[in-house]
């Protein structure tokens, strides 16, 4: 099986915004990956005779709940590390094998009422916003700029809050601060208003401080996932940096900024968005590790907030919670399961075990 933590270099060009991908890592959001991706899973027995998988399951977290309610908690990638979100509980076949079993055995998906669950119980994915708000935005591109957030919001968050999704606004100018204009928040509505809040007399300072605002945005998502994978939780974040030029204050070094990205937790993923012809693509693509995209003036903001946003999404979306009702019972020992996806023509699959110890009829 191909690695799924491939490296992954995307370009992307089109007349209207030149974007670039420049991950050097697809976004490891989940805690383990394993080996062949597969995190916590192994690959399928061979007595399946499944064709080679197109299609990563990389397992998560797996439990049981009485009275016979089995887990899986799974991030579903392609071959290449590219996330798949969007796919339902009939994409997904199910197989046990007990000890009487010489190989595996289908499992109805509707008898063993089989569902993609909410994962906000063991998944949280918080997005730092962080916006340059120096001089040369706020007198030339503010009005765009609030419309490109605008869309990015609505685009990241989902339509009913949840605490497993929420987002934090910073903006920085050239002090030495890096300001909040709305805290954590799973509210698009919140969100959206402190943007259309923003006016031209915010700064008091009209340099750019870009080096000290990555190094401070960091160290904030790195705070935010250290309390957000408390209590067993599995945890994400996202940087999404935008300015439209290079660092004036000099309070801090490129090399101390990239170090401070270079060394953070493979669990933040780190965007950039350029603006104008100030800009200097190389940093802000070694920042944006994950992705960065650049924009030719104003008007193409939005489109280049949209592409990140799709990005960002996506990875959120392609973590699932897969539930079903196990028809082993009490008695059974250790059951091997097999839980193969299919997405159009595409399919994967992946193996692991669990306790039937306590299994009884009635579960939901």
């Amino acid at each position: 099986m191909k690695s799924y933590t491939k490296l992954l270099l995307l370009f992307l060009a089109t007349t209207m915004v030149i974007s670039c991908g420049n991950a050097d890592d697809d976004v490891n959001f989940g805690l383990n990956t394993g080996g062949d991706g597969l995190g916590k899973g192994i690959p399928v027995d061979d007595c399946l005779n499944f064709p080679e998988s197109d299609l990563v399951l990389s397992i998560q977290e797996q439990f049981v709940t009485p009275p016979g309610k089995v887990s899986i908690f799974f991030k579903v990638s392609d071959t290449d590390g590219n996330p798949v979100p969007g796919l339902t509980a009939d994409q997904f076949t199910i197989y046990e094998q007990g000890r009487n079993d010489a190989c595996f055995n289908t499992i109805s998906t509707s008898e063993s009422l089989a569902r993609i669950s909410p994962n906000s119980q063991i998944f949280t994915n918080n997005t730092l916003l962080v916006l340059d708000l120096s001089n040369s935005v706020l007198s030339s591109s503010l009005e765009e700029l609030q419309a490109a957030t605008t869309s990015f919001i609505n685009n990241v968050m989902p339509a009913t809050p949840s605490e497993s999704f929420q987002m934090a606004i910073y903006w920085f100018d050239g002090e030495n601060v890096l300001h909040l204009l709305n805290d954590l928040s799973p509210n698009r509505e919140e969100l959206t208003a402190a943007i259309n809040g923003i006016t031209t007399d915010i700064s008091n300072d009209p340099s750019t401080d870009l080096y000290g605002a990555v190094i401070k945005s960091t160290d904030k998502a790195s705070e935010l996932l250290a309390a957000s994978t408390q209590g067993g939780k599995i945890g994400a974040a996202s940087v999404v940096i935008f300015t439209d030029g290079t660092d004036q204050a000099s309070r801090f070094t490129q090399e101390a900024a990239q170090q401070k990205v270079d060394n953070a937790n493979p669990n933040i993923a780190f965007f950039t968005i350029g603006l104008g012809a100030e800009i200097d693509t190389q940093v802000l693509s070694d920042i944006g590790k994950t992705f960065s995209v650049f924009a030719g003036n104003k008007e193409e903001l939005e489109t280049t907030f949209n592409d990140i946003s799709f990005r960002v999404s996506q990875q959120a979306n392609s973590f699932y919670l897969f539930e079903y009702c196990s028809p082993k019972r009490d008695g059974s020992g250790e059951n091997n399961l097999a839980i193969q996806v299919r997405d159009g023509s595409r399919q994967g699959a992946v193996q692991t075990k669990f306790s039937a110890d306590g299994f009884t009829g009635g579960c939901e």
